[in-house]
């Protein structure tokens, strides 16, 4: 088998995901390319942890083996990574969300991509699986981020990316080498705010490091990623949207403006334009969902919008009072 070898993190927190955990393991497990190792990250949870290592046994490091571990950072999905990151033993971590299945050949297909050594990372496309059985007619494809899927706007084929997406993603070790891990400050942790952005930052900070490095997407890579019930609603639309503003504040504050908005700009300026017209063109035409598309999309827009502006106040306040206290203890010294 030639390519790097791929060990294969699996983050988990609740025992609500129990039959999407084994399902997930599962279909690393039926890979046409065999994973060095699968690894659970369990996110505080001792209950989970005791149930997935009776399930698995945690077997001794060998070809596909499963091994169950305690998340040994603070709660959160990057301290989680983190942990999987300083565990695993391949040359390539890919990362695979609690709650999705791959396709066969998706490790096969991450694999292909490292054939040039300047490539760095390689993610793939995520198909989601609504829990109604198909689209809300309102729900704009252009936000299929917003329940963790790739979304219309991206390139197609195998292609140059500034970030890829986490759920569906895979780093050579070499990166978090020159790079560190996820940024533990920025992302889901022990919240309930459905934050994201700990990829969009690693990435661009690996790029600021290593300015030759290839970042890629093959939508040939694909997983399927299970959308709940709830999760279709508005209401979590509208949350995940100025969640994301708030995350890409932070994303803002550690890496710079001008590259932690550099793809975002051409998606708000060219992409979400042209799904607003296509909604009201399907409204005209009294195709079902179109004039709702249309809506969806401005209100993502503006509430994404509004996250980010809180998010960076917060950010300001944050660094003068961070500021304030130096000077303080200076004075005091």
């Amino acid at each position: 088998m030639s390519g790097p070898d791929i060990s294969v993190v699996i983050c988990v927190y609740t025992e609500d995901r129990w039959e999407d955990i084994l399902a997930a393991v599962s279909s690393v497990r039926a890979q046409s390319r065999q994973a060095r190792e699968t690894l659970l990250v369990v996110d505080h949870n001792q209950a989970l942890l005791e149930r997935l290592t009776k399930e698995y046994g945690n077997a001794p490091e060998g070809p596909g083996a499963v091994r169950v571990l305690a998340n040994a950072g603070p709660r959160g999905l990057s301290a989680g990574r983190n942990t999987g990151i300083a565990a695993s033993h391949g040359e390539v971590i890919a990362f695979l969300d609690d709650d999705a299945v791959a396709e066969r050949d998706w490790l096969r297909r991450l694999a292909e991509g490292y054939a040039d050594p300047r490539v760095l990372a390689v993610g793939g496309r995520t198909v989601p699986v609504w829990a109604s059985g198909r689209r809300p007619a309102w729900f704009p494809a252009e936000f299929d981020w917003v329940v963790g899927c790739t979304y219309r706007g991206l390139p197609p084929g195998r292609v140059r990316v500034r970030n890829v997406l986490g759920g569906n993603a895979s780093f050579r070790r070499t990166a978090f080498d020159e790079a560190g891990g996820f940024a533990t400050g920025i992302g889901r942790g022990g919240d309930r705010r459905p934050l994201g952005g700990e990829e969009t930052e690693l990435c661009i900070r690996l790029g600021q490091l290593r300015p030759d490095a290839v970042l890629l997407i093959d939508d040939r890579a694909v997983i399927h990623h299970r959308v709940p019930a709830a999760r279709e609603h508005f209401g979590y639309f509208r949350a995940r949207t100025y969640a994301e503003g708030l995350s890409k504040a932070l994303v803002a504050r550690s890496v710079g403006v001008g590259k932690g908005l550099e793809s975002e700009r051409r998606y708000t300026t060219r992409v979400l334009p042209a799904g607003v017209v296509r909604g009201l063109r399907d409204a005209v035409l009294a195709r079902p969902g179109g004039a709702g598309r249309a809506g969806a999309i401005v209100a993502g827009v503006l509430t994404a919008a509004g996250g980010y502006l809180v998010g960076s106040v917060r950010a300001r306040r944050d660094a003068t009072a961070f500021t304030a206290t130096r000077i303080e203890g200076t004075r005091d010294a």
